[in-house]
């Protein structure tokens, strides 16, 4: 079992940057792949970024492409999402998620955290 706690989340302006964190607990994430997603209200979950257990390899969803860089420390069982050049849109829950293998699909995703909140004021 996998624990997952994400933090960091908060009000921002447009504009603004947030880093979120996600700490991991009861396994080490170092053979998981690790996945951000969001949801914003009325709206269905969708993928943000995802990180291969190595760190070599990433995914984006073109929504965050070249704003958002997903990261991780394993020594520190945490993986990150810093989040630039926020824009009003970009308001939702944020939940990371740990896999196996890297993916993209939500549905593929064995654990999840509780969710961090991101509201961004134009």
């Amino acid at each position: 079992q996998v624990q997952l706690v994400e933090s960091g989340g908060g009000l921002v302006q447009a504009g603004g940057s947030l880093r979120l964190s996600c700490a991991a607990s009861g396994r080490t994430i170092g053979s998981y792949a690790m996945g951000w997603f969001r949801q914003a209200p009325g709206k269905e979950r969708e993928f943000v970024a995802t990180i291969s257990w190595t760190g070599g390899s990433t995914y984006y969803a073109d929504s965050v492409k070249g704003r958002f860089t997903i990261s991780r420390d394993n020594a520190k069982n945490t993986v990150y999402l810093q989040m630039n050049s926020l824009k009003p849109e970009d308001t939702a829950v944020y939940y990371c998620a740990a896999d196996p293998r890297i993916s993209t699909t939500m549905d593929e995703y064995d654990y999840w955290g509780q969710g961090t909140q991101v509201t961004v004021s134009s």
